[in-house]
């Protein structure tokens, strides 16, 4: 959720600013593997530019943009039904 919160709110993420916004809370390792199956799901766009150092960013697709208002209701769920 995370993930596509920071495309929602800034639109193109570079790898390593979309670390910076989720923190220590995720590895490397998961977050690689989040931002592959978000891709291959096609709820984002994973642009890599042939350049050195690489440079690779991400972005939401419509499908992703779409589904923003469910996780929206999702999280408001949670905060009014906490223990």
């Amino acid at each position: 959720m995370r993930v596509l919160y920071a495309l929602m709110e800034f639109e193109v993420v570079r790898f390593g600013e979309m670390k910076r916004y989720i923190g220590d809370e995720v590895s490397l390792k998961m977050l690689v593997s989040t931002l592959k199956e978000l891709a291959a799901d096609n709820l984002i766009i994973r642009t890599a530019y042939d350049e050195n150092p690489p440079k690779v960013e991400y972005s939401l697709t419509e499908r992703g943009k779409s589904l923003i208002p469910f996780l929206d209701d999702l999280w408001d769920w949670g905060d009014a039904n906490k223990p």
